[in-house]
Parts: structure tokens; C-alpha cells; sequence
């Protein structure tokens, strides 16, 4: 019976492990989608114009990306139920904070305290979740549930958002963060058990130091650049600024005996490929997702909640192809599947570049759904690929960096199509006619990295048997496939 007992106590208390961390990512995965959904009511009743929206976009992402790689050394060291839970309570005090900005400026802080908050959580879920499952196929079967449960947020997020703004205003968005929050808080300080690794690296506090800034101030000079000229003092000192800040990152890290971001990984063109694939993919994903819900507002006069419905493709055919993802890659190799999707990709996003006013929903819809597909098929692989590229030892790394790699494209793409579309306008185009050229724009770039991918991306088939997980620390991470390479050559 004490058998039985212990067992079943197990079971129970893993099972409260995986509702805590999932409903964790599940929120933070929310909260990347829905905001998408109300940007139009911020816009409207902030009086905020593109820039201000772009900068409350881009302030959550910028965080989450630059601190995620820290947020999982973080947890390691200091306790991975403490940076959870202290996750937690950044992001849904932040979250009220952002209900109740009265100013565009008091909205992009709460979402830059919102994304310190997932920055910690997120890691420190998964880690929680890979402490308590050491067997590996238990391991890789409770992350698989970890990413398909929580990834249904991001499917959520474009209805929630619509229905909750058409009711309430965009302060809902936020709000709702906050019950939830509440009973991770609640339920995680009882029931979640501490672990840490004592072997954990130091944490690269000059690489954070200089790469934070580095990144914002170029987005700065990206986003503000189509407002303020792209020859204005202000712009050129900030590119200035960044590319003197960067330099001096990627200096430091090569001195460093254990820097957030080991530079040597870079010397293996697997590595580089499948990273410069990633912040394509997180640039022309992050970048035109941006302006969806625009688009059918200001465009085609949707109301808030039917824009959200009509965003719905593109989520849904990434929450239905990406569990496939990672097996058509171990069956196919790397390379097919990654360029086959960046085409797709690509090719849905010069697509939605020839929709205009008058171009009904029946013409739109697989657009979003082609586009999603693509996308769906090209995160997961690339995350793989880099872990291939790398010792086992080392997979866990691989998948930040590459997550990172995302969330810094992400970044980028919100602040340059933005430009596109606000450099158009200055020059006497329609705003239609910008979002247009921002789709045209994401879908040569991304088609013309699927040719890239095409002849470089090579030696990608995974080796035969393995079973190492692979996962990805991202917030926004859609699936976790049940097979990953781990030979490194």
C-alpha cells in the first residue's frame, strides 16, 4: 500500500507540476497573440500613431529576447521554482499595469516588465518540468504536452482578443492575465518543489549589459526612423550607437570563458544557417502578423472581434502542422522541410501583398492558412538543425540560442515593416498601399532565405534512433517534436 501510495502521490504531484507550467506558457503565449487583436482599439482610444503601436509590441518582444538566454541560467542557479514564481508575479503585475495605462508611454512599460516576467517564467517552466522527468521518453512526452497544451494560446489569442476588446475595451486583453496569475502564484508556492543546478554557469552580465541596449537602440532607429527621417541626427547616432554597442557584445563574448552566447557554435555552418533562418522566420512571422487585424479594420472595415476571427488561419494551421513538423524532418531531412516551408511561407505573404479593400474573405482566408503552414513547417526543423549542429551536451544551449534568434527577428521585423509602411505614407501612399509593400517586402525576403536554405542548409538528416527532446524556451513556441538529431557533424 505505502508503494501504491507513493506512486499515486507522484503521479498527482506531476500532474499539478505540468497544469502549473502550462498554464504559465499558456498565458504568455496569449498574451502575443491577443494584444495583435486590439491594437486598432489602443490606436483609437490612446490616440497613439504606428510608431507607439510597434513600440508596444516590440518592447515585450525585445525583453523576452533578450533576456530569455539569462532567464534560463537564472533559474538554474537560483532555484527554478523561485524564478518561476517570481516570473509569474512580474508579469501579472505588469499586466495590470498595462490595463491601467492612462498613455502609450505607461502601456510600453508594463509590456516591457511584462516581457522581464516571461522572460524568467518561461525557462524556468520548462526547467521545472525536464528536473521532475528524468527518464527521457517520460521527459519528452510531458515537454510534448507542455508546448501542443500551452500552444493552444496562441491559437486563442486573435478570438479572446476580439471578443474582450469588442465588450470591454483593450484594458480586457490584460486583465485577464490576471486570475490566472493569481492561482499559479497560489497553487505553484504550495505545490511546486525546488531544484537548481549547482554546475550552472556564471551569468554574463557584460554580454546582457551590451546586448540589451544594443538591440533596443537599433529598433529604436528602425521604428522612429520613418517618422523622423532616416537621415536625421537622431537616427544615424542611434545605428551609430547600436553598431558600436554590438560590436563591443560580440567582443566580449569572445573573451569570455562562459558567455551567454558562445561564438565558437558559429564556426559550423549548420549552426549559422538554420539561426539565419530563424530570425527570417521570426521577422517575416512577428512583422506581418502586426498588421493583420489592421489591415481588416482600417482596410476593410471589419469590426474588432470579426478582424479577430478573420486572423484565425494562419494560428490555427500552425497549431494543426507543427506537431508533424519535427517528423517530416527526422523522415525527410532538415533541409526539404525547412525550405519547403520558408517557401510556402513566402509565398502566402507575397499573396496577402495583392489583397486590397475590395478582395473578399473567400480570396483571403488561404492566404493566412498558406503562410501559417509555411511558418509551421520551418520553426520546429530549425530549432532541430541547430540542435544537430551541436554535442548533446550542449542541445539545451542550442535551442536558446535559436529561440532567441526568433525573438530577435521578431523584434526587427515589427520595426522595419513598420518603417515600410510609415516611409510609403510619408511619401503620399495609402496606408493600404503600405501594407501591401510590407507584405511584398516580408514575402521576398523570406522566399529568397528559402533558396538560401536550399543549397546551404546541408547534412540535415537526423541520426537514426534518437531520442534526445527537443524544446524550445521560447515563449511563443508553438509544439516540441518527439524526435531530435543529436549528432553534431
Amino acid at each position: 500500500m505505502t508503494a501504491t501510495h507513493a506512486t499515486a502521490d507522484s503521479r498527482s504531484s506531476r500532474a499539478v507540476l505540468l497544469t502549473v507550467t502550462c498554464l504559465g506558457q499558456f498565458m504568455v503565449l496569449l498574451d502575443n497573440t491577443i494584444v495583435g487583436a486590439a491594437l486598432p482599439d489602443m490606436q483609437h482610444r490612446l490616440h497613439i500613431q504606428l510608431t507607439g503601436l510597434q513600440w508596444i509590441v516590440d518592447a515585450y518582444v525585445l525583453l523576452v529576447a533578450m533576456l530569455l538566454l539569462s532567464g534560463g541560467v537564472f533559474a538554474d542557479r537560483f532555484g527554478r521554482k523561485r524564478v518561476y514564481l517570481t516570473g509569474v508575479a512580474v508579469f501579472t503585475a505588469a499586466s495590470l499595469l498595462c490595463s491601467l495605462a492612462p498613455s502609450a508611454g505607461w502601456l510600453v512599460a508594463g509590456r516591457a516588465l511584462q516581457g522581464i516576467g516571461a522572460a524568467a517564467l518561461s525557462p524556468a517552466s520548462l526547467a521545472l518540468l525536464a528536473a521532475a522527468h528524468p527518464a527521457p521518453q517520460e521527459r519528452i512526452r510531458a515537454i510534448g504536452l507542455w508546448a501542443g497544451l500551452s500552444g493552444i494560446g496562441l491559437a486563442a489569442g486573435p478570438v479572446a482578443g476580439g471578443v474582450l476588446t469588442e465588450a470591454f475595451g483593450w484594458p480586457a486583453i490584460f486583465l485577464v492575465n490576471l486570475p490566472i496569475g493569481v492561482v499559479l502564484l497560489l497553487i505553484g508556492q504550495r505545490h511546486l518543489t525546488e531544484s537548481r543546478n549547482p554546475g550552472a554557469p556564471a551569468i554574463d552580465i557584460p554580454g546582457t549589459a551590451l546586448s540589451v541596449p544594443g538591440v533596443g537602440i537599433l529598433t529604436y532607429g528602425l521604428i522612429e526612423g520613418g517618422a523622423r527621417g532616416w537621415t536625421s541626427p537622431v537616427i544615424l547616432g542611434s545605428f551609430t550607437a547600436a553598431v558600436i554597442l554590438l560590436a563591443a557584445f560580440v567582443a566580449v563574448e569572445a573573451r569570455r570563458s562562459a558567455p551567454m552566447l558562445p561564438l565558437r557554435l558559429f564556426r559550423r555552418r549548420l549552426f549559422t544557417v538554420s539561426n539565419t533562418a530563424m530570425v527570417v522566420a521570426g521577422f517575416a512571422l512577428m512583422g506581418s502578423s502586426f498588421f493583420f487585424s489592421q489591415f481588416f479594420v482600417y482596410v476593410q472595415g471589419s469590426s474588432i472581434l470579426r478582424a479577430g476571427l478573420q486572423t484565425l488561419p494562419m494560428s490555427l494551421a500552425m497549431v494543426i502542422v507543427s506537431p508533424y513538423a519535427g517528423r517530416l524532418a527526422a523522415r525527410y531531412g532538415f533541409r526539404i522541410v525547412v525550405t519547403t516551408g520558408l517557401a510556402l511561407a513566402g509565398l502566402g505573404l507575397l499573396s496577402l501583398g495583392t489583397v486590397h479593400a475590395d478582395t473578399g474573405y473567400e480570396n483571403v482566408w488561404w492566404r493566412l492558412g498558406l503562410a501559417g503552414t509555411g511558418f509551421a513547417l520551418t520553426m520546429s526543423p530549425l530549432t532541430g538543425a541547430a540542435i544537430q549542429a551541436v554535442s548533446p551536451q550542449e542541445g539545451g544551449l542550442a535551442s536558446g540560442i535559436s529561440s532567441t534568434t526568433r525573438q530577435i527577428g521578431a523584434v526587427l521585423g515589427v520595426a522595419a515593416l513598420g518603417a515600410v509602411v510609415r516611409t510609403r505614407q510619408s511619401g503620399g501612399a495609402s496606408f493600404e498601399t503600405g501594407l501591401n509593400s510590407a507584405f511584398l517586402t516580408a514575402g521576398a525576403i523570406t522566399l529568397a532565405t528559402a533558396a538560401f536554405t536550399g543549397l546551404w542548409l546541408t547534412r540535415s538528416r537526423p541520426a537514426e534512433g534518437s531520442t534526445a527532446p527537443r524544446h524550445s524556451t521560447d515563449p511563443d513556441a508553438v509544439t516540441t517534436s518527439n524526435k531530435t538529431p543529436t549528432n553534431s557533424r
